[in-house]
């Protein structure tokens, strides 16, 4: 494992001093379920594995859900290598991290994972492929503050490939695009330049897609349960929580569940980024203001008539930017929120003095 003291993660060497003074040292979160935690920390004889849970005052302290701990944190822990449960007391400022909104709840965020380097959104080259999911995974990744990779997965059950992969070449430029299969000797090689030693790359993708079966090929095991496709030539779910682990070479990977929703969550510059085409005709038009609903001058509406913009496409930029500004209504919410209770706790201070 990497050294979890160094400061480009993070944390100054006044900070580790500070640290030092209250007994702690730092850690990388290495698994997380249900409010769980497994970290990794610095032992005499190398890393100690163990596991961790969320202090008192870190609980009460954290206002989002991202405030709390994600797979591949580095966070502070009780220096006691040797004892139960690390007890985690600070996480320290995060260099990347890929957020999206909690399934199921629009006032809620989610951190899938964090300090990564390379993210590798997986997309299957079978029945799941899509233009639609692929756009809202970049969106989201390039936010992030990692680099973005697109791993295309299957190709071996692909019969269109030249035109698929063309496909996704038209909405991702500038993007790596790997192609892989688990199923040839060497069909998962392609993503070794981007597990150099010290580096950290999530797999990201939704259910099915075979992001455990290529760790597996990384990891040189069976070490991760894998599904063979359904009836509808999908993969099965596999993956319940996320894990960081150690390669071979001395990389590292984190696994994550496969999603079946992934709603923006304030990603309004990764959307951008990844519709730079539709931002550049948006600046063209005639009028500042423009609705690109049929407007005189309009350089969107002159796009999609001359068939140089993809109507789908459009309709995919609104849509996430629909997604996204509601994404922060639900951000304001959530101060609001905060400044109510703490008004509350004055109101209660002032009873009390009366």
């Amino acid at each position: 494992m990497e050294n979890l003291t160094a400061n480009h993660y993070g944390i100054t060497a006044q900070q580790l001093q500070q640290a030092a003074a209250e007994g702690l040292v730092a850690a990388r979160i290495l698994l997380q379920e249900k409010g769980a935690y497994r970290v990794a920390l610095a032992a005499d004889d190398g890393v100690a594995e163990k596991a961790a849970e969320i202090s008192g005052k870190f609980r009460y302290q954290a206002l989002t859900a991202a405030d709390f701990p994600a797979v591949g944190d580095y966070v502070l822990v009780d220096a006691n290598p040797h004892g139960d449960a690390a007890i985690i007391h600070r996480l320290l400022p995060r260099r990347s991290c890929f957020i999206r909104k909690a399934a199921g709840d629009a006032r809620k965020e989610q951190v899938v994972a964090a300090n990564v380097d390379t993210l590798l959104l997986c997309m299957s080259l079978n029945n799941d492929f899509s233009l639609r999911r692929l756009e809202r995974y970049l969106a989201i990744g390039w936010e992030s503050g990692a680099l973005p990779v697109i791993v295309l997965t299957k190709s071996d059950l692909c019969r269109d490939l030249a035109d698929k992969l063309m496909a996704v070449e038209d909405i991702a430029v500038g993007v790596d695009i790997l192609l892989t299969s688990a199923l040839e000797t060497d069909g998962w090689k392609a993503l070794l330049p981007y597990l150099r030693e010290g580096r950290t790359a999530a797999f990201i993708g939704s259910s099915g897609v075979g992001k455990s079966t290529l760790i597996n090929c990384l990891l040189g095991g069976e070490l991760l349960a894998t599904g063979g496709l359904r009836n509808d030539d999908k993969g099965r779910h596999t993956t319940t929580h996320r894990q960081l682990m150690l390669l071979p070479g001395g990389g590292m990977v984190i696994d994550t569940p496969g999603m079946r929703e992934l709603g923006m969550w304030d990603a309004a510059e990764g959307i951008d980024r990844t519709f730079a085409d539709v931002e550049a005709l948006t600046q063209n038009c005639r009028f500042a203001d423009c609705s690109h609903s049929g407007e005189p001058g309009c350089a969107v509406q002159a796009a999609l008539d001359a068939g140089e913009l993809a109507e789908e496409r459009w309709l995919s930029y609104q849509k996430l930017k629909a997604e996204n500004a509601y994404a922060e209504d639900s951000e304001s919410y959530l101060i609001a929120k905060e400044r109510k209770f703490k008004d509350i706790a004055k109101q209660v201070k002032q009873l009390k003095k009366r």
